[in-house]
């Protein structure tokens, strides 16, 4: 077990690691043009690093420097492998999905495996619009769903394609526009609810035509990508939460984060927060491809709120520290849209109930039906001050670090099993 310091009385000025997300979209996105590509400040945590052997694997040459400088040398949109390749994208579930809307297109087999965890989680919402694109992929079934590893073959020829997703999910949105690339035909992408867009912003970088018209995301043919020489990163607005609710909940503090990404398809955790009373600014804000700028967040007379399903996909990563946030709040936050949190590294929504309920939390989850469809609710009854108790990271880093926030902002000494799982997004 782990000793989790407590915390209060606290003045402090902060930088958090670059964004994730972005990492591993400018990583594959470097891999597809032809040239060399700046990337830098690079997060080079679990998950990035899986992405980066990747396209190495796949014959890329990306160099590091310094641990927060990546310079990757591309050849264009086909990577220069010729035979069989096995890959593994570990545990990140974001390299997975993704790339594999990358490799569908190339003109050699492969065959992309992951951790066991990753194993159970499902991706016939992957497979299922890269299929109808023309793709070859093999995927272990099991009960009419989709596991990995991937067996992907080349596609005699993949086409554009309309297709509505039936879950807001800013992954599988990304596999079908990476595809497209590949077509020479128009592609649309229609959103139930607006969800991360960093690959289409990431791909107007790399002079991609992509517009956005209600829920339709199109992208229209391209040879090839244009090289942007450079790109900057911003700080994790994921990383970056779990300070901003550390310093809504304690005593007599104050806490300046330094460059944080501000995307509004991200960032719908500031917006709960500020609707819970929170005192947050948003200073030096600069507008580049991914708005970004210094977040100011002071101790906060916190009370309960209803977050709508709608606005679940734009925080769907910060539920776990906003259900701390809530545990300090007067009244009841009720938390609507919540089943994609069942299919996470953990099932997230077993792990905020186990961990609030050590607490000393009164938390509940139950479904629900929404349009016929089977959703859940998580309602959290904040109490105050939470109590000191021994908390589990299930293995999965954002749990780890919520219940490390938690344990911070109680009275007396509290404990958690495992942190090496934070490794994944925040080294």
């Amino acid at each position: 077990m782990h000793k989790i310091k407590r915390l209060e009385n606290i003045k402090v000025k902060i930088n958090i690691p670059a964004d994730k997300s972005i990492s591993h979209r400018a990583i594959m996105l470097a891999s597809l043009v032809s040239g060399r590509t700046r990337i830098s400040p690079l997060l080079l945590s679990e998950d990035t690093k899986a992405t980066l052997e990747c396209i190495r694997r796949c014959g890329i040459k990306a160099t590091l420097k310094n641990k927060k400088e990546l310079l990757i040398e591309g050849e264009g949109l086909y990577y220069p492998k010729t035979k069989k390749v096995i890959l593994n994208a570990s545990e990140s579930g974001t390299t997975f999905r993704i790339f594999s809307g990358i490799l569908a297109a190339q003109k050699f087999p492969s065959c992309f495996c992951t951790s066991p965890s990753l194993g159970r989680r499902p991706m016939a919402r992957v497979t299922r619009p890269l299929l109808a694109m023309g793709a070859d992929i093999k995927a272990k079934t099991k009960r009419n769903e989709k596991y990995p590893p991937f067996c992907i073959s080349p596609a005699n020829k993949l086409c554009g394609i309309r297709y509505k997703l039936p879950v807001a999910s800013a992954q599988v949105k990304s596999a079908i526009l990476l595809a497209s690339l590949y077509t020479g035909q128009k592609t649309q992408v229609i959103e139930p609810f607006p969800c991360r867009d960093h690959t289409e912003r990431m791909l107007s970088v790399f002079g991609v035509k992509i517009k956005k018209k209600g829920k339709t995301i199109t992208l229209d043919p391209v040879k090839k990508l244009k090289n942007p020489g450079k790109i900057f990163i911003p700080s994790d607005f994921s990383s970056a939460s779990f300070f901003i609710v550390l310093g809504c909940i304690l005593k007599n503090s104050e806490i300046l984060i330094k460059d944080v990404n501000l995307n509004p398809t991200r960032s719908g955790l500031l917006k709960v927060l500020k609707r819970m009373g929170a005192n947050i600014k948003v200073l030096n804000k600069k507008n580049y491809f991914e708005p970004y700028g210094d977040i100011l967040v002071k101790s906060s007379k916190l009370h309960g709120t209803i977050v709508a399903k709608k606005e679940v996909p734009l925080m769907v990563d910060e539920i776990p520290i906003l259900s701390v946030a809530a545990s300090f709040a007067k009244g009841k936050t009720k938390i609507l849209g919540a089943k994609e949190l069942i299919v996470k590294e953990t099932d997230r929504i077993k792990s905020i109930l186990y961990n609030l309920k050590k607490a000393k939390v009164d938390v509940s989850a139950r479904t629900y039906k929404d349009k016929g469809k089977t959703d859940w609710l998580i309602e959290v009854k904040g109490k105050g001050r939470p109590e000191k108790a021994k908390f589990r990271s299930f293995s999965d880093h954002r749990t780890a670090m919520s219940a490390i926030i938690l344990g911070a902002a109680i009275e007396g000494q509290s404990y958690i099993d495992d942190i090496k799982c934070i490794n994944k997004s925040f080294p």
